[in-house]
């Protein structure tokens, strides 16, 4: 299990990574638009962190895995809610719904299930 976490935070870090990159693709100046998109990869660059925190301390930082938890349900919905309202293709959707949601399962395992 601890192997499937590593594989879904660092997923959602590279998912991250490949949507700030690709602001510049979509936007051709720095608008109120871009930087939100921006910002979305940075939030997901930052989910991801905090599971690979979590897969690390969470067994002796609880409060750690509660936030984590928290992160990667509200990051879900919220994934959930700009797919639906970007009009993101199914495949899309699956793909960042199915690792946010994958990674909130892992997080609120306790510490010695994933271990």
């Amino acid at each position: 299990m601890k192997r499937v976490y590593l594989a879904l935070a660092c997923g959602i870090i590279a998912l991250g990574l490949v949507h700030m990159a690709a602001t510049t693709r979509f936007f051709a100046a720095l608008t109120q638009s871009a930087l939100w998109f921006l910002g979305s990869g940075l939030a997901m660059v930052l989910t991801g962190a905090l599971n690979l925190l979590n897969r690390s301390y969470g067994g002796v930082a609880p409060g750690l895995r509660w936030v984590s938890v928290a992160a990667n349900a509200v990051m879900t919905m919220f994934a959930l809610t700009a797919g639906l309202v970007g009009r993101a293709s199914v495949v899309e959707l699956l793909v960042i719904v199915g690792l946010l949601a994958g990674a909130t399962v892992l997080s609120a395992l306790p510490h010695s299930v994933i271990a």
